[in-house]
């Protein structure tokens, strides 16, 4: 049924007429946006928080991550304090900033990988070089983006942790690729061909993307 909306969330409501969410947002205006909080930072804040609480919390251990939805009430809580800028240190489940973060990339105004490379993407599917040849066309911010998106999931993606988590590289480019390509026909028959070929694009990026020189940037 329908519940009442928290003071917080009323507060945030409010606030968020005058300060935009930074869900919804594109990667400049966030970029632009955390300029006085965070001037050195050369990613998103928003990305780089929820991705090390994810490892903070043991999420490359934990089975079904990405997969599992985290609590719905836990993941709207924690938007609202991230959208203040704040990481609370009460978290315990990994799937809460897991869903959040899936949710931070799917929301984007445009998505990592702007539309004008999409066609390029599904063209590349099966092409190691040609999909990470893609990655080097793309903007600064969306190429860096990308990059600590796809070494993040690279660590999910090790034997180790595979073990683990049930979540071998086809099972995360299938959860993360609807979040970073996007298919604007309404074909239903052109949608599930194109679902594949972003899938496979992903995959590609996960096993042959070099991005160790991520390591030392946020």
């Amino acid at each position: 049924g329908l519940r009442k909306p928290t003071v917080e969330e009323i507060t945030h409501a409010r606030s968020a007429i005058v300060t935009p969410s930074l869900f919804g947002s594109s990667l400049e205006e966030i970029m632009l946006r955390q300029q006085d909080l965070y001037p050195d930072n050369k990613l998103p804040w928003v990305q780089t928080q929820l991705s090390q609480q994810v490892l903070a919390l043991g999420g490359e251990q934990t089975e079904g991550i990405f997969r599992i939805p985290g609590d719905i009430d836990e993941v709207n809580a924690l938007k609202l304090q991230v959208d203040q800028w704040r990481i609370p240190s009460s978290l315990s489940d990994p799937n809460v900033p897991a869903s959040l973060l899936k949710l931070w990339y799917r929301e984007l105004e445009e998505p990592v990988i702007p539309q004008q490379f999409y066609k390029e993407c599904i063209s590349n599917y099966e092409n190691p070089d040609a999909a990470v040849a893609v990655v080097q066309l793309l903007p600064e911010l969306n190429r860096l983006v990308l990059c600590y998106l796809i070494h993040f999931l690279q660590i999910f993606a090790q034997p180790s942790n595979v073990g683990r988590t049930k979540m071998d590289v086809n099972n995360l480019a299938m959860v993360m690729a609807p979040n970073c390509l996007r298919c604007q026909s309404d074909d239903p028959r052109v949608i599930f061909e194109n679902t594949r070929k972003e899938m496979s694009f992903l995959r590609m990026l996960i096993v042959h993307l070099d991005t160790s020189f991520i390591k030392g940037l946020v």
